[in-house]
């Protein structure tokens, strides 16, 4: 019974993770044309979505144009687009500045400026910039 039990959580967890993945990928694509959402983190979620969920819907989407055109450089490579850096650093700094503007607390406050200041850091320094044809 206990087997039988864990097989079905197992069963229910791939299809969980399945429909996010393409909820994920759904809106990644509209981030595609939305400049107001960020395309490479959703297809990042997508990606770890069907890795966990299934192979065979893992070598799906790494065989799709959406992987290979947003995901593709930056998976292998950790090179992005001077675009999709700005995009993603504008959306991360508005998600950010939700809990700065709310709190009261001094200490997250800073907390939240040092995760702004090294997330620059990092796709300034540590992820290539290329242009948008590569």
């Amino acid at each position: 019974m206990l087997r039988k039990n864990v097989n079905i959580i197992k069963s229910i967890k791939k299809y969980l993770y399945l429909f996010s993945g393409f909820i994920f990928m759904a809106l990644g694509i509209i981030g595609i044309i939305l400049p107001l959402l960020p395309t490479t983190p959703l297809l990042l979620l997508a990606s770890f979505c069907f890795v966990r969920g299934s192979k065979k819907f893992e070598v799906w989407f790494k065989g799709t144009n959406v992987y290979k055109r947003h995901l593709e450089g930056f998976i292998k490579n950790k090179v992005m687009t001077l675009r999709q850096k700005v995009t993603l650093n504008l959306f991360a700094d508005c998600m950010i500045a939700i809990p700065f503007i709310v709190s009261d607390n001094v200490f997250i406050r800073i907390v939240l400026i040092f995760i702004v200041g090294y997330k620059y850091y990092y796709f300034i320094f540590k992820i290539k910039t290329v242009t948008e044809g590569k």
